[in-house]
């Protein structure tokens, strides 16, 4: 009963569209018009700069953080029953009841679960390989989905418990599915790789 109340409340809590009520609030708009019309962080930047923003990611993010951290170290949940927790705010926040099951791509409520289980190290680590393959390639997609694929090999050598390796892979394939129109094209190196590849060749 303790695994399935702290599930419930970690999706609840990840379902709440913070990003769209502080438009509504701030903006009188809908930041669904804006960008890939998706009601995250990142479209209420797109609208109201970084006021509506900054506090919209850090909601995101806390939502994943939240729970999963209090479940995790004060609760004492682990093995399946975390991963369940783990992953919760994360498809509340992708599959949201408040807006007929549609929502955000999840990824500041990633950093938010990950820093739940791990404190500090799993945002730091994959906040930095998420860092370079963004100033290497142009697809935002395609810089999560390299990002979380080095994530793993990060956590394998960490020896990371099965239960955590699962919800990386759970963690994976939702942004892998939500960030699918950006996949369609193959990524693209920058410009200014591709020149300094051109003037290595040369």
């Amino acid at each position: 009963m303790v695994i399935i109340y702290w599930t419930i409340i970690s999706f609840l809590l990840g379902a709440i569209p913070f990003s769209l009520w502080l438009g509504r609030l701030s903006l009188k708009t809908d930041i669904r018009r804006y960008g890939d019309g998706n009601p995250g962080a990142t479209n209420a930047w797109r609208a109201g700069g970084w006021h509506i923003g900054l506090p919209a990611l850090l909601l995101d993010y806390l939502k994943g953080a939240v729970p999963v951290g209090l479940a995790h170290f004060l609760v004492g949940i682990s093995g399946w029953g975390l991963v369940a927790v783990a992953l919760a705010p994360a498809l509340g926040h992708a599959y949201s009841p408040f807006l007929r099951f549609r929502g955000g791509k999840a990824l500041a409520v990633t950093f938010g679960l990950w820093t739940g289980l791990t404190l500090a190290e799993g945002p730091i680590a994959f906040g930095l390989l998420l860092a370079l393959f963004l100033i290497v390639q142009h697809s935002d997609g395609w810089a999560v989905v390299f990002g979380l694929l080095a994530f793993l090999g990060y956590l394998v050598l960490r020896q990371a418990n099965l239960f955590t390796l699962v919800i990386w892979g759970a963690n994976t394939l939702l942004l892998t599915w939500k960030y699918r129109s950006d996949l369609r094209e193959w990524p693209q190196p920058r410009s200014w790789l591709m020149h300094l590849m051109r003037r290595t060749i040369e």
